[in-house]
């Protein structure tokens, strides 16, 4: 079952005013111009302005960014390289759109890579280590508690990631973070706002039995926190009568 795209949603409005109050572009690098334009998509991806399915014209992009085609269409290719659009043949691009089937097969090889990972990191992990992960756990519970959903959301992704660097493989570390900056997409896609991306308390119970040697505890409690991450997930997404400017987070300052 595909996530429904929202109705509605055709040729996006463009506000010339949208450009009031920016930096002139025109003094920037190329390289820092595209990055601006990446960040800027990225981060309201991950704020959950931008929705899944919303269409990203490129002469809409040129005229909210002041840029030209070429960088543009630079910046579209690495959102898609990095699943965070679509690019479509002859069509806009849209902010991607994961299917239910592709969801699960995501957190599938996430929970099999950390599953893997575990028995290295009860291997490898000396005591300073165990100790930087309870350091790391304190300031992710502090951050639930007085930071927006996407800072604290990225403290838990960083937790997972740590896991990864202490079952010292760098090809498992690889992988894990790829496949958990694709989660981490997903995750800011489709959960509802306010629901914690990693609760504090399944983190510190991974780290107890990690420290005890309980590997096979460690992998239960793992694997339960990840299907339950997966299981709050909200893939169906309300209609927005926000512009792409809106979106974008330019229009114009009242």
């Amino acid at each position: 079952m595909n996530a429904t795209a929202p109705k509605g949603r055709g040729r996006p409005k463009v506000r010339p005013q949208a450009l009031a109050g920016q930096a002139p572009a025109a003094r920037e690098k190329p390289a820092d111009k595209e990055q601006r334009i990446y960040a800027a998509i990225v981060d309201r991806v991950m704020e959950q302005r931008l929705k899944p399915g919303t269409r990203l014209p490129e002469a809409a992009l040129c005229e909210l960014f002041g840029v030209g085609r070429t960088l543009v269409q630079k910046v579209l290719q690495r959102l898609a390289h990095d699943h965070i659009v679509e690019l479509r043949p002859n069509r806009s691009a849209i902010v991607a759109m994961p299917s239910r089937e592709d969801v699960g097969k995501l957190f599938e090889a996430r929970r099999a890579l950390e599953a893997a990972v575990l028995p290295l990191v009860a291997a490898h992990a000396s005591r300073a280590d165990y100790a930087s992960l309870r350091r790391q756990l304190r300031k992710e519970r502090d951050a639930m508690h007085r930071y927006a959903q996407t800072e604290w959301a990225g403290l838990a992704s960083a937790f997972h990631l740590r896991l990864g660097e202490l079952s010292r493989n760098p090809m498992l570390h690889r992988y894990l973070a790829e496949i958990i900056s694709r989660c981490c997409l997903v995750v800011a896609l489709f959960q509802p706002p306010g629901n914690a991306t990693c609760e504090h308390d399944e983190h510190g119970r991974v780290v107890d039995c990690l420290e005890a040697g309980d590997v096979a505890g460690a992998q239960r409690e793992n694997d339960r926190h990840l299907r339950d991450l997966e299981a709050h997930l909200q893939l169906v997404e309300e209609d927005t009568d926000l512009s792409l400017a809106d979106m974008l987070g330019l229009s114009a300052r009242s």
